[in-house]
């Protein structure tokens, strides 16, 4: 843990939702702590979003938190970790930073702990636009040839952004759509802060989505802007140990080693 004195709140901070067990990944890990080209994958995620200038990180710990803050302990940097004592979904992990988020004026990136394959110049892609055009969110989004299992950016006729759709509630036409959303949001934090206030979890699961934030800053008649800004490897997730083998191979291949 870093001397909190040396914090800068007006710059750039990120919440890193590490709280699962992953069950399908068939180990008592947090899922976080899995390894790929032999380190846990959520150091990739970490050292990516300092190489993009991104040093204060709020990691979201739940299952196994002890094992969690025990593997980042001796990492350089402002570590601060949240606890979520219930996983009740990615909106509640980020409600529990509501806290450490009060003093944030900078902007706050929103990325999952188990996407080691995240790259710092995406991320630099987006800091830089979000400086541009201030939006009060920028979805980080990605083309994939197959977009099966994910969620749509649907746009209006001149392009701008309207809402994430989930594939179980997508139209025919909506599921045809390739560009598609992959947990990587910038926001303007006091927007954040509103909109997690306002969530509501009337869906089957009775959880609170991150994904209901942009319908709900849009409503309020809020900016909200997607742009294409990840790379094909990104695209790639972990959730069972085939998939984890698949994305050990391709950072094999791309250097990480």
């Amino acid at each position: 843990m870093s001397d909190k004195s040396m914090q800068s709140y007006d710059e750039p901070c990120a919440v890193i939702l590490a709280a699962g067990k992953g069950t399908r990944m068939k180990s008592d890990l947090p899922k976080v702590l899995c390894p790929v080209v032999g380190r846990a994958m959520i150091h990739f995620v970490l050292d990516s979003l300092e190489k993009a200038g991104i040093k204060r990180q709020i990691v979201v710990v739940g299952y196994e938190a002890e094992a969690v803050k025990q593997e980042l302990a001796n990492r350089e940097g402002q570590i601060e970790f949240v606890m979520q004592n219930e996983q009740l979904g990615t909106g509640h992990a980020v409600q529990m930073c509501r806290d450490a988020l009060q003093l944030q004026t900078g902007p706050t990136m929103v990325v999952a702990g188990d996407s080691p394959l995240i790259q710092p110049t995406s991320v630099k892609k987006v800091v830089d636009r979000f400086n541009d055009t201030k939006p009060a969110l920028l979805l980080a989004t990605l083309e994939k040839e197959d977009p099966t299992g994910l969620g749509r950016i649907v746009r209006d006729e001149s392009g701008q952004f309207l809402e994430i759709v989930e594939e179980k509630d997508a139209t025919e036409d909506q599921r045809k759509i390739r560009e598609v959303n992959m947990s990587t949001y910038l926001f303007n934090t006091p927007d954040l802060l509103d909109a997690l206030s306002n969530l509501r979890n009337q869906n089957s699961q009775k959880e609170y989505y991150l994904t209901d934030c942009p319908r709900w800053l849009r409503e309020a008649g809020r900016a909200v802007e997607a742009i294409v800004a990840l790379q094909p490897c990104e695209s790639l997730s972990i959730n069972n140990p085939e998939e984890l083998q698949l994305v050990d191979q391709k950072m094999r291949s791309m250097g990480y080693t």
